[in-house]
């Protein structure tokens, strides 16, 4: 981060992705590209060197794909960025295995320059899912059909357990506090509390578990986009 300015380091195998990207984001007063990559390889060292708020990263890259510079980021960084995953299709199973990874959410290479700029900005907010109708889409492919109960050792309470499931229908915090008639600090508070004892990172990798586990279902009618 340059003062208040979100830095944003690009990972893609082309140039002309990296180029269009740098130019929709730098014309934005509170955004920057610190620096570019043209292979996961690369996101160590530059993530080290330039402490990014935001990866965007391609996900099929030659020597060292997004999914594996992903993993190696957020194990082996000890303040690691936000990892926002650009993708030419939303279905590619690369997608869901790049969230599992850690990623906190992804893109579409097509995406519209005012989507692009907001998925910078919502991941890094951290108060809503991005595009979460798409990652339940993804879940319903890629989760496994039988409940695995994994969410029976966290203890959540019966209003934690609430705020989960409407984190995972895409409510911001904000629409939580309304839903429920809470106040905003209040629904932050089970929002921390849910991440701790899950031991997400964040609401896309507790969404991610509540799905795997059978304790949410992809396949529910939800809201959000």
């Amino acid at each position: 981060m340059d003062g208040d300015r979100i830095g944003v380091l690009l990972v893609d195998d082309e140039q002309l992705v990296r180029t269009g990207l740098r130019a929709i984001l730098e014309s934005e007063p509170d955004l920057t590209v610190v620096a570019e990559a043209a292979d996961g390889a690369e996101v160590p060292g530059l993530v080290s060197r330039h402490r990014p708020d935001v990866v965007l990263m391609d996900v099929r890259m030659p020597t060292v794909d997004g999914i594996r510079a992903t993993e190696h980021l957020l194990s082996t960084s000890e303040f690691p960025p936000k990892v926002v995953v650009v993708t030419t299709f939303e279905n590619d199973d690369y997608v869901y295995d790049a969230l599992r990874a850690g990623a906190s959410g992804f893109l579409l290479k097509r995406a519209r320059p005012e989507e692009i700029v907001a998925a910078v900005r919502t991941v890094l907010a951290g108060d809503s899912l991005l595009f979460p109708a798409a990652i339940r889409r993804l879940a319903a492919r890629n989760a496994p059909g039988t409940a695995r109960d994994a969410l029976s050792g966290a203890r959540l309470t019966e209003r934690e357990a609430e705020v989960l499931r409407l984190m995972a229908s895409g409510l911001s915090n904000v629409e939580i506090a309304e839903r429920l008639f809470l106040g905003l600090q209040t629904v932050k508070t089970h929002v921390g509390n849910v991440l701790g004892k899950l031991g997400a990172r964040d609401r896309t990798q507790a969404v991610i578990e509540a799905y795997e586990s059978g304790f949410v279902s992809p396949l529910d009618g939800a809201g959000g986009a």
